[in-house]
């Protein structure tokens, strides 16, 4: 009974979603695909404004896979300085872009088990590359904002990410979830943040009005 009434539910969100961001993409600057990769590493425990922020220099001089492969480390670290966990990024992304460039021939692999080999590249990331680059949506990606959304709609009892994204995947048809990510994102950073405050008249609190008190600690 649970089960239904929470398919229900998401099938509501997924249907606002759709209408409300019927092209959902993200708001992270990039222009080449390694590019791309690189800001979704960089924007773990950062928002998207500061990682656009660093990018638009950074990308200036890092364009390719072989770009980011020869990075000096020490200056490269120095470089993205900016953003949270900065010097394991730094690691991640030379890493992860010389496995590209030597065992992919520079292209951006288009199936999460092969994405999931580079370093920094976990189902969360690999499933945003997926669908940003190539609209393959083999999986969807929870973030901060679709945890939030999911536990204050109880579409899940779970708390990891991954674990969420498994549940949302049975609830929601499969050609629908491309709508999730970027949709609750874009819904969570313009219509209803974080911070507790009324949004009894926001329009998904106005689909399930019980979400209005429900509040999930981080």
């Amino acid at each position: 009974m649970m089960d239904n009434a929470r398919r229900e539910r998401a099938g509501n969100i997924v249907s606002y979603l759709k209408k409300a961001y019927p092209k959902p993409k993200s708001e992270l600057k990039w222009n080449t695909p390694f590019q791309f990769v690189v800001a979704v590493i960089l924007s773990a425990q950062c928002t998207d404004k500061a990682v656009n922020r660093l990018t638009d220099r950074l990308f200036l001089k890092y364009k390719t896979a072989k770009d980011f492969a020869r990075a000096n480390p020490s200056q490269f670290t120095k470089e993205i300085s900016s953003v949270p966990f900065f010097r394991n990024k730094a690691k991640h992304i030379i890493l992860s872009a010389k496995k590209v460039f030597v065992d992919f021939s520079s292209h951006i692999p288009k199936n999460p088990k092969d994405l999931q080999t580079l370093p920094g590249v976990g189902y969360k990331t690999s499933h945003v590359i997926l669908g940003e680059l190539f609209d393959i949506w083999e999986g969807i990606p929870t973030d901060t904002h679709v945890r939030r959304f999911a536990l204050r709609f109880n579409l899940t009892d779970k708390k990891d990410l991954t674990k969420i994204s498994k549940d949302l995947e049975k609830l929601i048809q499969k050609k629908d979830w491309k709508y999730v990510n970027n949709g609750l994102i874009l819904y969570g950073r313009y219509v209803c943040p974080a911070r507790k405050h009324d949004c009894a008249k926001h329009p998904l609190t106005k689909l399930w009005p019980q979400a209005a008190a429900r509040w999930p600690r981080h």
